[in-house]
């Protein structure tokens, strides 16, 4: 099928790549000249490569060579197991596999080493994990709004007895047993209902514009830490994340929107992510649907799809990394003292810094400063 190319801003490239070593054919957009400095960029969920657009170009102008793709699961990349929920092999959407991914990729853009790999939302897991297992191909890293937060630990000079006396409680059922009941959204994006709750193109472009909206600064955010991993302290996140027990994600997000939501919504949603952006993410996630992306809530959540990671047990990151977060933006502190974890995970910290008013989304609500602040960090040292 062909499809139509995106309207990208004129100084930006997209293609596909592919690559013997590799079962994809890689929807990429580029921007800068190759021979510069590579960047990678990682998108979230429900996101595309395309979500970088806005941050592209002056990167580029600042000298780099700057690339974004669609990840394995995602829009216009394809050659992955597209089979049904319970055919799926996870295998292939394993953390470990993702940051496969972006070697082979990066070989075959001729490259040997990333000056700096910038993630977003859950791209921030292979972001961190390429610069956390290869840190002489990725040397500097970005994460934004979610904190790494440390390599496995394993079982160390205690014995079966006393490792089950230190059992902690099942917050799940305990999210369950709160009035009314609740529960996580990264289990609920495991299930094999979320794609078919998602997924119809009826309604999918108001559902899109919601949840765009309710995570982002211009709705009632107001992020804090919570002071533990118990039930009572996760229901204080807003239901995007720790939602209704009855409800999927589309019932969850149109409950949300109360009048004033609306209000707000369409006052000031669509200066930065106007309808004919949006029909971006209408027009791929329609002709896709969600099962792709949430393939890796299915592998993250399921503990034998992380026993890879058991080699890298202690492992610290060891090359510079921020953190970028918007102020209005609840990822930050979705996991009780992610950010302490992640301070103590790397052996060169360079802070966090971050964007006032922004929500879920920096580098759409606000990419002038996701810009400034990743330029100040990445210029540090010479170009190489």
């Amino acid at each position: 099928m062909t499809l139509s190319p995106l309207p990208l801003p004129p100084t930006l490239r997209e293609s596909q790549i592919t690559s013997s070593a590799s079962d994809l054919s890689y929807h990429v957009i580029e921007g800068g000249m190759k021979g510069n400095p590579l960047i990678f960029l990682l998108h979230g969920f429900p996101e595309l490569a395309y979500s970088w657009r806005k941050v592209m170009p002056s990167l580029a102008e600042a000298g780099f060579y700057v690339v974004a793709f669609d990840q394995r699961g995602y829009g216009r990349t394809t050659g992955w197991d597209t089979r049904r929920f319970e055919e799926v092999d996870l295998h292939t959407f394993a953390q470990t596999n993702m940051v496969r991914d972006m070697i082979v990729l990066v070989h075959r853009l001729a490259y040997r080493e990333v000056h700096c790999v910038i993630g977003h939302d859950f791209g921030c897991v292979p972001a961190a994990l390429s610069a956390f297992i290869r840190p002489d191909i990725f040397r500097k890293v970005i994460l934004l709004g979610y904190p790494f937060q440390g390599s496995h630990s394993l079982p160390f000079g205690i014995g079966p007895d006393e490792e089950l006396k230190s059992t902690k409680p099942n917050v799940h059922e305990e999210l369950r047993k709160l009035d009314p009941p609740r529960k996580h959204y990264q289990w609920y994006y495991s299930s094999s209902e979320a794609n078919k709750d998602m997924s119809p193109r009826e309604g999918l472009h108001d559902f899109l514009r919601s949840y765009f909206h309710l995570k982002s600064g211009d709705a009632s955010n107001n992020p804090h830490p919570l002071k533990g991993m118990t039930a009572a302290e996760l229901a204080k996140l807003p239901h995007y994340y720790v939602m209704p027990f009855e409800l999927g994600m589309r019932d969850t997000v149109s409950q949300d929107m109360t009048d004033n939501e609306i209000v707000s919504m369409e006052e000031k949603s669509p200066r930065w992510l106007p309808d004919t952006d949006l029909g971006v993410y209408v027009n791929e996630f329609g002709r896709t649907g969600f099962q792709g992306g949430l393939n890796w809530y299915r592998a993250m959540t399921d503990p034998k799809w992380q026993k890879d990671l058991d080699i890298f047990a202690g492992k610290k990151i060891e090359v510079p990394l921020l953190c970028i977060s918007g102020t209005k933006d609840w990822l930050i502190y979705q996991t009780p003292g992610a950010v302490d974890k992640m301070k103590g995970a790397c052996t060169d910290f360079r802070g966090l810094a971050w964007i006032e008013g922004a929500g879920h989304w920096p580098q759409q609500e606000a990419p002038e400063r996701v810009i400034e602040e990743a330029l100040k960090f990445l210029q540090c040292g010479s170009l190489r």
